[in-house]
């Protein structure tokens, strides 16, 4: 069973959490499993940004972005390279590092 290393995030994961994800499942969902609340506007369905994650380490064994998710990405909040989102980032057989950027686009547009 691979592993997801989330990295410390002020206010949703302190001291930053590895949990456990199934093969198939998305990060979004392994997170949410594990009782970290990755904020997911639209349910998970690709129709926003609020689920955006960097994936620092095992981006390889990850599905790739279809464009219907490029397009979105293009809109989220602290955009890199490295950049997915969760809901759409299945989990295969390697280990990831994830870390949650400090804003969702939410966030900067409602003035947090």
């Amino acid at each position: 069973m691979p592993k997801i290393v989330i990295l410390p995030h002020e206010s949703i994961c302190p001291e930053g959490a590895v949990i456990d994800a199934e093969l198939g499942q998305s990060i979004c969902r392994a997170a949410l499993n594990a009782g970290i609340h990755i904020e997911h506007a639209c349910e998970m369905s690709c129709a926003c940004t609020t689920c955006h994650v960097h994936i620092r380490e095992g981006a390889e064994s990850l599905n790739e972005a279809d464009e219907l998710e490029d397009d979105f990405l293009d809109k989220a909040w602290g955009l890199d390279p490295d950049s997915r989102l969760s809901c759409q980032a299945i989990v295969d057989d390697k280990d990831l590092t994830i870390e949650i950027p400090k804003y969702t686009i939410n966030m900067v547009s409602e003035n947090h």
